[in-house]
């Protein structure tokens, strides 16, 4: 669609939004009335501006003919006050092209987090507590919920695995792009000789799904459930409280221990679950364009190296960005400062998007 047709797609739309807002079958329905809300608050920007952009086109017209149809001082004075104008025109133009831009909707949503150790054993778990710790400060910092939903500690500390829910204001669209494997290097505490190693974690950023995303029924998920245990695998509950759900068609198994009651273990695990489903089927419809746009900034494929933590040289490396963006000062990093990385990959993101588009 070209940007003249995606303008007029998005005006027209505008007048149905606003349209169907004032109906009485809207009026009576609140869900219908929020999520047309939504869309009209996406909407209004591009409605705006287009009005702005018509305004500016049409003065910047008039003084072109002053400038070449008028002599002496009016000429001047024409000439002079569209030069003023030709930045106004540009920049509200190029923020235009940023507007009609197709946002993801997913964005808006809560994230479903995943962390898991790699190689590198006690030092790897090690790892993934600071990670964990890393996101529970950024998630202070703008003012979200963390939910922790499930957890195996490690021997030595940290975490095997821990499956927390993040929940506020486009939390998905801000932790979409900390998907793939998280890699440290350090030396560790036990390391008598003063080596460095190299340890890994993944990390899954699952957009919270809703009952109406993914269908799951009955006959299509095998329920387990069994005694939950510690680290070590010793036991730590004496009833059946933990579950383990198995999606038959897709093969998808997620286990909840983290509470003592067995309905709310079951509960998590169907969140998560379905949140897995329905970042799978996302991955299925969007596979060719995000293939594309993920070659410059990465997805939540946890096959890909993103990231490296190195503790002897104090720097953070993105190996996704180039140039000032590319390295970050590790402590200010460790304290939940995430914005210049994810700012930067969103950028990215946005002209490859721009890109698709055009």
């Amino acid at each position: 669609m070209s940007r003249p047709e995606a303008l007029q797609s998005a005006l027209d739309r505008y007048k149905e939004v606003l349209a169907d807002m004032s109906t009485p079958e809207a009026a009576s329905d609140p869900k219908t009335l929020e999520t047309l809300g939504r869309e009209l608050s996406d909407l209004e920007p591009i409605a705006r501006l287009s009005e702005r952009l018509d305004e500016l086109r049409q003065e910047a017209a008039d003084l072109k003919e002053m400038a070449s149809g008028e002599s002496g001082e009016l000429a001047e004075m024409a000439a002079m006050e569209l030069d003023e104008i030709k930045p106004k025109l540009e920049a509200a133009e190029a923020e235009m092209e940023e507007l009609l831009v197709p946002k993801d909707p997913t964005d808006a949503r809560d994230a479903i987090i995943e962390i898991r150790s790699g190689a590198g054993g006690d030092e790897a778990a090690l790892f993934a507590g600071d990670l964990f710790e890393l996101y529970n400060k950024f998630a202070a910092n703008k003012g979200w919920k963390v939910e922790v939903m499930d957890l195996s500690e490690g021997t030595a500390g940290g975490f095997r695995e821990i499956t927390f829910a993040l929940k506020g204001k486009g939390v998905f669209g801000e932790m979409k792009f900390e998907g793939g494997t998280h890699r440290v290097q350090r030396v560790p505490s036990t390391e008598s000789q003063g080596r460095i190693h190299t340890s890994a974690a993944t990390v899954a950023v699952l957009p919270e799904a809703e009952e109406l995303d993914v269908e799951l029924r009955a006959q299509d998920m095998r329920i387990d459930v069994y005694r939950s245990s510690g680290p070590g695998g010793q036991s730590v509950n004496t009833t059946d409280s933990a579950v383990r759900i198995t999606h038959i068609p897709t093969g998808l198994v997620v286990s909840i221990q983290d509470e003592k009651s067995q309905h709310k273990n079951r509960d998590k695990a169907l969140r998560v679950l379905r949140s897995r489903l329905y970042q799978l089927k996302r991955d299925e419809a969007d596979a060719e364009r995000s293939a594309m746009r993920n070659e410059m900034v990465g997805s939540g494929d946890r096959s890909g190296k993103i990231r490296t933590y190195n503790w002897p040289q104090g720097r953070v490396t993105d190996h996704r960005l180039e140039g000032d963006d590319k390295n970050h000062a590790l402590q200010n990093i460790l304290d939940g400062n995430l914005d210049p990385i994810i700012h930067a990959l969103h950028l990215a993101d946005r002209a490859s998007r721009m890109d698709d588009a055009g």
